[in-house]
């Protein structure tokens, strides 16, 4: 049996974060999530999100099944976060999210931002306060600039302190998100004493661009086998 509601975070500069709390009867941890993309999921106050064909979105059930509540936000107003998920506003956010997974959800807390979202989840570990993240994963990062203007290596990945797992799929063609930068990507965090790197393959294109979702780069075809190797690693770190 799985929980999910829809609640009105209130953020410090004043306004409202809309988000999804997806929870199983059972939760021994809860995963802030954080969706690539523009970040404007769609997320309405019923529970229907219009745009949910991102890897965390349409897996969130998977992560149910392993025992872990899952937290999504959409972005303030539908906006576009490209640009925006390094600074230091951002990371406020990101940091009240997880305040609002330890009120509401089930301990430990971890960070999982996908493509884009990367970017944001490096900047909410590195600035986080300390015991209140119990690990960060990284999925498809962004490591090459594009179009957004910004990468995991503008989030201060050298302050992140806390365990860490960089998933790369050497099928993954997205230009921004070269697999090949997972090395770099853990070398950068040089205050963790814990960073793993975790390659995967294979995944099936339904789509016309590279960093599509329904592609390599969004594990579309193999969620099951790398939700369950995420998760075998966080349950590490229990």
């Amino acid at each position: 049996m799985v929980s999910e509601q829809i609640f009105n975070l209130p953020l410090r500069e004043g306004n409202y974060q809309r988000v999804l709390l997806s929870t199983p009867l059972s939760a021994r941890g809860t995963i802030v999530m954080l969706p690539g993309g523009t970040g404007n999921i769609g997320l309405e106050q019923d529970g229907h999100i219009r745009h949910n064909k991102n890897f965390l979105i349409r897996t969130r059930a998977l992560w149910n099944r392993r025992g872990y509540a899952v937290l999504i936000p959409d972005s303030t107003d539908h906006a576009n976060l490209r640009g925006v998920r390094s600074s230091s506003i951002y990371g406020h956010i990101v940091d009240d999210l997880v305040k609002f997974a330890h009120l509401h959800g089930t301990t430990p807390v971890f960070l999982l931002g996908t493509s884009q979202g990367t970017i944001a989840a490096v900047n909410g570990a590195a600035h986080a306060a300390p015991g209140s993240i119990a690990g960060l994963v990284l999925t498809e990062s962004v490591s090459v600039m594009g179009g957004s203007g910004e990468t995991v290596f503008d989030a201060d990945p050298q302050h992140v302190s806390i365990p860490v797992l960089v998933v790369a799929n050497r099928d993954d063609r997205c230009k921004v998100a070269p697999p090949k930068a997972a090395n770099q990507i853990a070398a950068a965090m040089t205050a963790s004493r814990n960073v793993h790197v975790l390659i995967v393959s294979g995944g099936i294109n339904k789509s016309t661009k590279a960093c599509g979702s329904l592609t390599p780069h969004g594990y579309y075809g193999i969620e099951d086998s790398v939700v369950g190797a995420i998760s075998h690693w966080m349950d590490a770190q229990n």
